[in-house]
């Protein structure tokens, strides 16, 4: 199974994306931001593709999806979470999304872990391909105004 993680906008606080499979949404997700340097629990990963697999996670007290060989990055999940504050690098999922906020992320995130479950029960691997966000595009610079000369 391979999933798609477009990152479609970025605020000052988080950065707001699209979940798919083979085109087809899964829900919303929301990240730290992206950053040229690393801040430790304000930074998203970097754009790529990632396996996941299911593990038990301290944190939570529960098997959660784990993003594996993330650079500069340990302990990335996938997990439930409504904004900036509840996701150290981390992929939260929702149902809703507003500026700086995602909603119905329990929900969200049982029915992906759902299907996460049931692939990787047969045996078939799981990716994620992350992209980062497209640029804005630049002001277009308006043309000097030409002296006529006569």
């Amino acid at each position: 199974m391979n999933l798609t993680l477009q990152r479609e906008s970025s605020s000052e606080k988080s950065t707001i994306g699209i979940l798919s499979h083979e085109g087809l949404f899964e829900c919303f997700t929301l990240e730290d931001i992206e950053r040229e340097a690393k801040i430790p629990g304000k930074t998203a990963i970097p754009a790529g593709r990632y396996r996941i697999i299911i593990d038990y996670s301290m944190r939570f007290k529960r098997l959660m999806p784990l993003l594996l060989d993330v650079p500069g990055f340990t302990g990335v999940r996938i997990h439930p979470g409504n904004d900036a504050a509840d996701t150290e690098g981390c992929i939260l999922v929702g149902r809703t999304r507003d500026v700086d906020f995602i909603g119905e992320s329990r929900i969200a995130f049982e029915e992906l872990f759902a299907r996460l479950r049931t692939i990787l029960a047969k045996d078939e691997q799981v990716f994620i391909e992350i992209a980062s966000a497209p640029k804005a595009p630049l002001e277009p610079q308006k043309q000097p105004e030409m002296a006529i000369v006569t």
